[in-house]
C-alpha cells in the first residue's frame, strides 16, 4: 500500500507539453498550458459563481492520467484501452471522435499497476501531436488526420521505477523527450518532421516532472528535473550548462515541474521544502546563485503556480499554501483535507485560482497573501482525478478515471 500511494502521486507530476507556435489564446497545447506555467488565458470569472456547473457532454476515452491537449476546436487525448495505448482526436464542442491511432502498450506491474497509464500528456505544435507511452514509445502523428509521421521504440528497454510520467516538449522543430530507467537516462531531441535524432544528453534517470524552457543571458535552455538533479541543457545542442543536486527525502520523488520567472528557477517536490536560484552567466558557462530556501513547505506530487509574486502549492502534507516568491517566507496555509494523499492540480485563472485534488472537487479561491478565501466548489467527477483540468473560456474539461467531461459556467 505504501508503494501504491507513492505511485499515485507520481501521476500528477509530469504529463503534457507543446511548442505553441500556432496556438490560440485559449488553447492548452501542452503540460500545464502554453508555457507550462499553469496559467489560463482568456478566462473571465463570473461576478457571482453559480451553484453548479452544467455538464455538456461526457465520453468514455479510456483509462490513464494524461491531461488532454486543446488546440482550436480539437481535443487530443492519450489513454489506455485494454492492451493498447490510444491517441485520439475529439471535437471539443460535442466530444465526438474525429480520428484515433493505437498500438500495443507495455504491461505495467508492481506499485505502478494501479495506474497503468499513460501519464505523459500529448504535445501539439506545427500540425503534429507527440506522445510518450508508458514504456517509452514515442509517437508523432499528423494532428489533422491522425496519420503516423514516425514512431520510435529504441529506448524501451528501461523505464523508471513507476514507468514514464515526463511529458515531451516541442521546441524549434524538435520533440524533446526524457527516456531511460532508474539511475541512467537520456534526454533525446527528435526531428519533429522525420523523427531523426538531432542530439542526446546522457545523465541521471528521468524523474516524474517535465522539462520547461528558460532563456538566460540570451541562451535558450531546457530546465530538466532528473531523479537526482536539476539541470540546464542547451536547447540547440543538448550541452549541459549547469546542475544542482536534488536528492529526495521521505515518501516522495522528484515529481514537480520547475517554475521559471525570468532567470529565476523555483523547484520543489523532493520532500525537503522549496528553493529558488538565479541562473547567471559564469565564464563560458552558467552557474546557479542561491536566492532563498524554505525547508518547511514543499510539494509532493503537484507543481505550484506563481502569480503576482506569490507561490501557491499543495504541500507534501496535504495542505494548500501560499509563499512569498521573493523571500520564500510562508504567507498562509489551509489545512483542509481534500482527498487522500497529496495530489492536486493548481491553475492560475486570472482573478481566481483553481485547485483540483484527487477527490474530484474543483475549488475556486481568491489570490492573496493574507488568507485562504474560497469562492466556489464543484464536484466534477465521481471517480478520482489525477489529470489537470483544462480551462478555456467558460469551458472546463475534466479527465477522470476513464472519461472526459465538458463542464460549462452558465
Amino acid at each position: 500500500m505504501r508503494n501504491a500511494s507513492r505511485w499515485t502521486g507520481v501521476v500528477m507530476s509530469g504529463v503534457i507539453l507543446v511548442g505553441a507556435t500556432c496556438a490560440m489564446a485559449q488553447d492548452w497545447p501542452q503540460w500545464r498550458g502554453a508555457d507550462r506555467s499553469g496559467k489560463v488565458t482568456g478566462f473571465t470569472a463570473p461576478q457571482a459563481w453559480p451553484k453548479e456547473l452544467k455538464q455538456q457532454w461526457k465520453v468514455a476515452v479510456g483509462t490513464g492520467d494524461a491531461t488532454p491537449a486543446l488546440v482550436g476546436d480539437k481535443l487530443y487525448t492519450f489513454t489506455r484501452q485494454g492492451d493498447d495505448e490510444v491517441i485520439a482526436c475529439l471535437n471539443a464542442a460535442d466530444g465526438k471522435e474525429v480520428w484515433k491511432d493505437k498500438y500495443a502498450a507495455q504491461a505495467v506491474s508492481g506499485a505502478a499497476a494501479r495506474h497503468p497509464g499513460p501519464r505523459s500528456s500529448p504535445a501539439v505544435a506545427e500540425g503534429k501531436v507527440v506522445t510518450l507511452g508508458v514504456g517509452g514509445v514515442v509517437s508523432c502523428l499528423d494532428a489533422a488526420g491522425g496519420k503516423v509521421a514516425w514512431r520510435n521504440s529504441d529506448f524501451t528497454k528501461a523505464v523508471p521505477m513507476f514507468f514514464t510520467a515526463v511529458s515531451p516538449i516541442l521546441v524549434d522543430g524538435m520533440a524533446v523527450v526524457y527516456l531511460g530507467g532508474k539511475d541512467t537516462g537520456t534526454l533525446v531531441a527528435f526531428d519533429l518532421a522525420g523523427g531523426a535524432v538531432k542530439w542526446k544528453w546522457a545523465g541521471d534517470g528521468p524523474a516524474y516532472g517535465s522539462p520547461i524552457l528558460m532563456t538566460a543571458e540570451g541562451t535558450k535552455q531546457l530546465v530538466v528535473q532528473t531523479d537526482r538533479s536539476l539541470v540546464g541543457v542547451a536547447a540547440a545542442d543538448g550541452k549541459l550548462l549547469w546542475q544542482i543536486a536534488t536528492t529526495v527525502q521521505g515518501r516522495v520523488f522528484n515529481s514537480a515541474t520547475p517554475i521559471i520567472e525570468g532567470q529565476t528557477v523555483i523547484f520543489t517536490g523532493q520532500g525537503k521544502g522549496t528553493r529558488a536560484v538565479k541562473i547567471e552567466k559564469k565564464g563560458d558557462g552558467f552557474a546557479p546563485k542561491d536566492l532563498w530556501s524554505n525547508e518547511e513547505l514543499g510539494t509532493g506530487f503537484d507543481t505550484p503556480v506563481l502569480k503576482d509574486g506569490l507561490l501557491y502549492g499543495y504541500s507534501d502534507k496535504g495542505s494548500l499554501y501560499c509563499v512569498n516568491a521573493e523571500t520564500g517566507k510562508m504567507c498562509w496555509t489551509d489545512a483542509t483535507k481534500r482527498g487522500q494523499g497529496n495530489f492536486a492540480a493548481i491553475l492560475d485563472a486570472g482573478t481566481c485560482l483553481m485547485l483540483l485534488p484527487s477527490n474530484s472537487e474543483l475549488v475556486v479561491f481568491k489570490p492573496g497573501d493574507k488568507e485562504f478565501t474560497e469562492l466556489a466548489k464543484y464536484k466534477v467527477a465521481e471517480t478520482p482525478t489525477y489529470a489537470h483540468p483544462v480551462v478555456s473560456g467558460k469551458r472546463i474539461f475534466v479527465k477522470d478515471q476513464d472519461s472526459l467531461v465538458l463542464w460549462t459556467l452558465e
